[in-house]
């Protein structure tokens, strides 16, 4: 007599399964950016934030191999928090703004790495210039938030990544000013507001 309950029972679970994850995401520039930092010849570290970030995520929290992410930066919303320094980073002897104004990162495998973490593979864009970066992730908190409104979902990651500049062609002065570079990420994402939703 249980039987048919049971059946029941497994159905809808794997129809609320299949509707909670993939979920897709997409970034809060007001609480997502990008802080670089490294060594000038050895007596200090500076470092520079990138803002404005422009992007999509798709996490998957029972699959998370089946989860994805890119990203725009714009370095228009780089800053190293002295102008003539913001000019000289923009100019051709690093980023050359004008001609490369934006910096990209697309995922191609995310790996679980223990609780809470995953290890996202993927590929940096500078300049024209790819190259594989790994990103060291922690997965902050998954679930409603309490400000979005309409109510929906969120997601928050905190990675970190070392990229060498000389791999981008802003290899200038390493290696006195250390080619290394550590970055750390923080991101929040919100889930679509619903289609006819005003933004």
């Amino acid at each position: 007599m249980l039987k048919p309950f049971v059946l029941a029972a497994a159905l809808m679970m794997a129809g609320t399964a299949a509707v909670a994850a993939p979920r897709t995401y997409v970034l809060d520039p007001n609480h997502s950016q990008v802080l670089a930092s490294w060594t000038h010849f050895g007596f200090s570290n500076p470092f520079a934030t990138f803002t404005g970030l422009d992007g999509r995520l798709i996490y998957d929290a029972d699959k998370p191999e089946a989860s994805s992410v890119e990203v725009t930066i714009p370095l228009s919303g780089l800053d190293a928090h002295v102008d003539a320094f913001n000019e000289h980073l923009r100019s051709a002897d690093f980023f050359d703004a004008e001609r490369f104004p934006n910096a990209r990162f697309r995922s191609t495998r995310v790996e679980p790495a223990g609780e809470g973490r995953l290890r996202v593979h993927g590929e940096l864009t500078i300049k024209d210039i790819t190259r594989p970066v790994v990103l060291d992730t922690r997965i902050n908190r998954i679930g409603e938030h309490p400000m979005a409104r309409p109510k929906r979902g969120a997601a928050g990651f905190d990675a970190t990544a070392t990229v060498k500049r000389s791999d981008f062609g802003l290899g200038l002065a390493a290696p006195n000013v250390s080619d290394e570079v550590t970055l750390r990420i923080t991101v929040e994402a919100l889930e679509p507001k619903p289609e006819g939703r005003a933004p």
